[in-house]
């Protein structure tokens, strides 16, 4: 997994890398104009580039950034000519996939919250679900575990209420698309989208279109 964010104005030029969750306990190592951010058990969880556009040129877009494999090899250069062994691995994967609800079961522990079964198109993911407007058979929106929200926040698996969660299934609002509405509920696609596609933020934008 990484997750690569930039955000110039609040950190000058300065690259985010994100490889795993933080931990309660974790330390940090800076040389030069790298940090590398380990967890208890030595788990590499990310490293801070400062000065960056001096290894990858400059970058043009703000929030995340997506990185190809000539990218991250010139950030593991810069790694390793800092005497660091960590190294980051390209990650390609769609983070945004659509879905289809295929089994819809309420929560164990609560009276609004509903345990799905989500086909992503040749696998299957179980994803809680408090949507008052979910339902089975819907075609929806399923960030994934490493996918960034547009307000930052990041997908992690993780559980509700003791029930595992493997995602989230995305409103409109929570996408920040164009005219979505402000209130409660997820996005529901047309039947026609198939299971497993990438989520295209450009064309959803049509979806909402006044």
């Amino acid at each position: 997994m990484l997750i690569t964010s930039y955000n110039p104005d609040a950190l000058g030029d300065t690259l985010i890398a994100v490889v795993a969750q933080d931990e309660d306990k974790q330390t940090s190592k800076q040389t030069g104009d790298v940090v590398v951010i380990t967890g208890a058990s030595g788990q590499l969880l990310g490293v801070n580039f400062y000065n960056v556009s001096k290894v990858l040129g400059e970058i043009s877009a703000r929030g995340q950034v997506f990185l190809d494999a000539e990218q991250v090899a010139k950030l593991n250069g810069a790694l390793a000519a800092a005497g660091f062994a960590e190294q980051l691995e390209a990650d390609a994967t769609p983070k945004f996939v659509i879905g289809v609800v295929t089994e819809f079961v309420a929560h164990p522990d609560s009276d609004h919250l509903h345990v799905t079964q989500v086909d992503l198109g040749g696998y299957t993911k179980q994803i809680i679900c408090g949507a008052p407007n979910a339902a089975l058979g819907q075609h929806v929106v399923a960030a994934l575990p490493g996918a960034m929200m547009p307000d930052g926040k990041i997908i992690w698996p993780g559980a509700l209420r003791g029930v595992d969660s493997y995602g989230m299934l995305c409103s409109a609002r929570e996408l920040a698309l164009p005219n979505a509405p402000q209130k409660r509920g997820i996005l529901v696609l047309p039947d026609s989208v198939p299971a497993g596609t990438p989520f295209d933020f450009d064309k959803a934008a049509s979806f909402l279109a006044k």
